[in-house]
């Protein structure tokens, strides 16, 4: 949608450019908080060396998502019709940069209660789906930034392919729950569920680029080479 925008509009308002830069700052924000709870949960950090930057960090996302959307109320009643169907995309997906900082948060609970960090392969499995989640976070920020279709639905088909590996390994461990450590189990569903939705969020944003206001979010015939066969996947 804000690429369509930006085709069919010669200038960008200066007021767009400005939220749209705020918006990327609480995408950074939100990948700052996820890499520093995911690294103390997986690597067994004492979460107090963490808590006062991470706690920090959120509220300035929930702080940034507040100043936006005043930004967009006063910018609406100002240029009206010319810029509303943008900024009701920048209304939707500000909550999904900011439930990114919230399942950080979440990760650190994780941490603090889990039994022992995460080892063997488990802890192998954990750092590569972070590192990967990490990348796709970056990535969400360049393409939102430069609005490429191509990029964004490249970065929705991998962010769909870590969901269902999320999926999967909840699935495994619902289904036997007496593998390997059995009292770690159910830090386990609650992490992999966590990551799975850190990274819906993150697909959501992406589906700025290229969906239609409607169907923002709505993504599960999006292909690398398919843009026209859009629908929702309705994925809790």
């Amino acid at each position: 949608m804000f690429n369509w925008f930006s085709k069919e509009s010669e200038v960008e308002s200066a007021g767009l450019q400005k939220m749209r830069t705020e918006f990327g700052q609480m995408l950074d924000a939100g990948r700052h908080v996820f890499d520093t709870a995911a690294n103390a949960f997986i690597g067994g950090t004492d979460p107090e060396v963490i808590r006062k930057d991470l706690f920090a960090t959120d509220k300035r996302i929930n702080r940034a998502e507040r100043q936006i959307r005043r930004e967009i109320v006063v910018h609406i009643s100002v240029h009206g019709i010319t810029e509303f169907a943008s900024c009701l995309v920048l209304m939707s997906i500000v909550k999904d940069a900011e439930r990114v900082g919230d399942y950080g948060k979440n990760l650190f609970d994780l941490a603090e209660s889990m039994p022992h960090p995460p080892t063997g392969e488990q802890k192998e499995s954990l750092v590569a789906l972070k590192d990967r989640i990490s990348h796709l976070m970056a990535s969400c920020r360049e393409v939102f930034d430069l609005l490429e279709d191509e990029a964004a639905k490249r970065l929705i088909c991998e962010a769909k392919e870590i969901e269902d590996l999320c999926d999967d390994q909840i699935r495994l461990f619902i289904e036997k729950p007496d593998q390997g450590e059995v009292e770690m189990a159910p830090t386990y569903v609650l992490a992999y569920r966590y990551f799975k939705r850190v990274s819906s969020h993150i697909r959501n944003v992406a589906s700025s680029v290229v969906q239609p206001v409607d169907k923002i979010d709505f993504t599960s015939k999006i292909t690398a080479n398919n843009e026209e066969n859009f629908e929702n996947d309705d994925s809790p």
